[in-house]
């Protein structure tokens, strides 16, 4: 066959497999690594020479970091809901991923796209759905191949490449590991046993005994619901939120174990660490709930937990997402101002904000002062609870359960 193949490659145990699996079905792998921010530059040459190592017919690196902040930290931000509440979609540039691989594609003129993701995940949907969106492309994901004879894939991708010469990290022989610059996942071992997470089961974020004794202070500034500076110093977005990680890791903020409901019907099981996107998230929640009307704060979280699931379910480019987003943008107008931030580890709270449109009346402080009468405030009462008073005054008698109640019906 000997076709170009292009390859989302990251290094890892799965995409290092992938390479020599390709390979000896006829394919001429293409590698690209597109650094969202996860890794140092140290990191970066190792996941080069392992391409290298592994012989594939061409490897490149793209900055994939802006795009993730202008396409996604951006709207999730405003969004400001985790999935199920909880989980903070720290996978999500597995579609810049898939933008960067189309595009060399695209450069080489093959129609052929591979992916490591496994058949039990749910990145296998968003890389497929991701590539269906984006025109008539084959997809290869050697991994769901792979499950179709052996039921320990792990063990098996690691005595192929051990078979062939090519040694695996021993971390990578424990667990799943995903960074970039929105956090760190970590899947596996005891982990996917439903166990305490060992200590190998550890990124980024500092353990109790270690951090800092004095409490870490630092300042966002927002303007159109979008973080523009960091302690007085205006800096790109990807910039702001790399530093926010370093700075909040350190006291081990934004490290939890989250359960929930994959997208293919499994319950899903991760260590993940996001400290830069919880403290961001923290900040501009407290900004935005100062700004935004009673009815927007009300609303706004219907449209953010919609759009949190199509992300999460591999609906990237579906047209009600960009719908979604320009609510989102909408209801950003008028937040800016800037948020104090502080932990002692282990929790950020947002301890001060300030800015020129928060909704605060001249004349009242909220159960301290106010520029109305006794008599305004007795018949706001009586009108807004008008509904279930008369429902009270009519069921008289009756019982909670709507049942006849006791009482002397005449």
């Amino acid at each position: 066959m000997n076709q170009d193949i292009v390859l989302a490659f990251s290094g890892g145990l799965d995409t290092s497999f992938c390479v020599p699996w390709l390979q000896e079905q006829g394919w001429r792998v293409h590698t690209v690594f597109a650094d969202t921010g996860g890794v140092d530059a140290a990191e970066r040459a190792t996941i080069e020479a392992r391409a290298a190592e592994l012989g594939v017919a061409s490897h490149v690196t793209i900055d994939g970091g802006p795009a993730l902040w202008d396409g996604f930290v951006r709207p999730f931000t405003w969004a400001g809901e985790g999935y199920q509440g909880q989980y903070p979609l720290l996978v999500s540039d597995r579609y810049l991923i898939v933008d960067a691989t189309l595009a060399r594609a695209r450069e080489l003129g093959t129609n052929a796209v591979a992916h490591g993701c496994t058949g039990m995940g749910n990145d296998q949907v968003r890389f497929d759905l991701a590539v269906k969106a984006a025109g008539d492309y084959r997809i290869v994901a050697p991994i769901r191949e792979i499950q179709k004879e052996h039921a320990q894939t792990r063990a098996y991708e690691q005595a192929y490449l051990e078979a062939r010469g090519f040694g695996v990290r021993s971390k990578q022989k424990a667990y799943t590991i995903n960074e970039n610059l929105l956090g760190l996942t970590l899947s596996g071992g005891e982990v996917d046993r439903w166990e305490a997470p060992g200590e190998g089961a550890r990124g980024w974020c500092a353990p109790r005994e270690q951090w800092p004794d004095a409490p870490l202070r630092a300042t966002l500034r927002f303007v159109g619901g979008e973080a523009v500076a960091l302690d007085g110093e205006e800096l790109p977005g990807p910039r702001i939120l790399a530093r926010l990680n370093t700075l909040f890791a350190r006291y081990g903020v934004g490290r939890g174990m989250y359960t929930g409901d994959t997208t293919i019907g499994l319950k899903g099981r991760i260590v993940y660490e996001a400290p830069g996107l919880v403290a961001l998230l923290t900040a501009h929640r407290a900004l935005e709930e100062a700004v935004l009307s009673k009815q927007q704060n009300r609303f706004k979280p219907e449209v953010a937990r919609k759009w949190v699931e199509l992300v999460y379910e591999g609906f990237w480019h579906d047209p009600l997402k960009t719908d979604l987003e320009a609510f989102l943008a909408s209801s950003q107008r008028m937040v800016e101002g800037e948020v104090l931030l502080e932990t002692h580890g282990g929790r950020v709270d947002a301890i001060a904000v300030r800015s020129p449109r928060i909704l605060q009346a001249a004349g009242a402080t909220y159960a301290q002062s106010a520029d109305w009468g006794v008599q305004e405030a007795e018949g706001f009462i009586r009108l807004f609870g008008m509904s279930s008073t008369l429902w009270a005054q009519v069921n008289k008698g009756e019982s909670g359960n709507g049942e006849p109640g006791t009482g002397n019906r005449g």
